[in-house]
């Protein structure tokens, strides 16, 4: 059987859905000697990948993301593959392809958290964008042979927002940590001041950076005036917003915009970490959190949404609503080393519950069923 997977998200470009798809066509091709895949990628990250697996071949697919050459060209151009069955890891499945398909919705914030502040668009284009998304994960849903999702909290949102989700049945994939982590730093001098508290991720409204530095600020008026916060992230719009945000507050020098960050360096800022911090307002599932567990840091973490189905018992949770309670739980691992310790542990243990290779399992699985029907 022919099987496309739409990897134009693959790697570092395409953040936390880059690493999803990375390592499940990474471990798609360990265990799937049967059927034939074509990986479809852009110029920007046509050289992330070589295949490893003869089955396994690329295909150049210069069409941006959620672009009406997505939605209007994509499709047809797809035809011309033939293929079986296409796996598109993201709800932005093209309106018009109208071949077997298989297909992941992370989460649904952009439903759940709604904002104009997420945006460049002015208050009309917003709107006209917010129903153009929700129809096409609408449509995803309905005519997908398949649909997964990445945590229980995931699956209940679809199912609430989407009635017709209720007629099939929504598998749910964890995420794991990134095996590219694992021992991937040589380095023993910190990339950033020391000591620090680490944020990784993008800056986008929901992600709750400026209460974050909200009470970062207040952590050094308690005492923590020897940290520094560093964020670490591609540099956008969202994270120039911020940085203003910063500036306004005279923490120019002690909030580090490190940048994006490849996976040596990465495994270098959670090395020399003193902890994690994750505000969240929601998240389909969090993997920076679990990265930081299997890393060996501490992790103080939002309370909201799927974090807690994910991180179980082994971060320190707050309300990300409240400044104060932000502050409390970054003081308590800055000052308490015996909670540290216990968190660490915690995490370790935990973080190993999770499989890439199950999660590709389950998945060849599902195309397996899809094929069949």
């Amino acid at each position: 059987m022919k099987i496309g997977i739409d990897a134009r998200f693959y790697g570092t470009i395409g953040k936390g859905l880059g690493r999803y798809v990375s390592e499940l066509i990474r471990r798609l091709e360990e265990i799937d000697q049967r059927n034939e895949y074509t990986v479809f990628l852009r110029k920007a990250n046509w050289d992330d990948y070589a295949p490893a697996n003869p089955r396994f071949k690329k295909a150049l697919a210069e069409f941006p993301w959620y672009g009406w050459r997505e939605q209007l060209f994509y499709p047809f151009w797809l035809r011309g593959f033939r293929l079986d069955l296409m796996h598109f890891p993201h709800f932005n499945v093209p309106f018009l392809y109208r071949r077997p398909f298989v297909v992941t919705i992370h989460d649904l914030i952009l439903l759940s958290h709604p904002t104009a502040r997420a945006t460049t668009l002015g208050p009309f284009f917003y709107k006209l964008k917010y129903a153009a998304y929700r129809a096409v994960i609408g449509r995803a849903i309905r005519d997908a042979a398949a649909i997964m999702t990445v945590s229980n909290y995931s699956r209940d949102e679809i199912v609430r927002r989407f009635p017709a989700a209720r007629s099939k049945k929504i598998e749910v994939t964890y995420e794991a940590c990134a095996a590219s982590l694992a021992g991937s730093t040589t380095e023993t001098e910190s990339p950033a001041p020391k000591p620090y508290a680490l944020y990784v991720g993008n800056a986008y409204p929901h992600k709750n950076l400026e209460r974050l530095i909200e009470a970062f600020a207040l952590c050094r008026k308690r005492g923590m005036d020897a940290y520094s916060l560093v964020l670490v992230g591609a540099p956008d719009y969202f994270y120039d917003r911020l940085r203003t945000e910063a500036r306004s507050k005279g923490l120019d020098g002690n909030v580090v915009f490190y940048g994006q960050a490849s996976d040596e360096k990465l495994a270098a800022l959670y090395a020399n970490a003193a902890f994690y911090v994750f505000p969240s307002l929601c998240e389909g599932f969090g993997l920076p959190p679990l990265e930081a567990m299997c890393q060996g840091l501490p992790v103080a973490s939002s309370n909201a949404c799927s974090l807690p189905e994910v991180l179980g018992d082994a971060a320190s949770y707050f309300d990300p609503t409240d400044v104060r309670a932000i502050a409390d739980a970054m003081n308590r691992l800055a000052d308490n080393e015996s909670l540290r310790n216990e968190l660490i542990e915690k995490g370790r243990v935990h973080s190993r519950k999770f499989s890439w290779n199950d999660l590709a399992a389950a998945t060849a699985a599902i195309y397996e069923k899809a094929l069949s029907k």
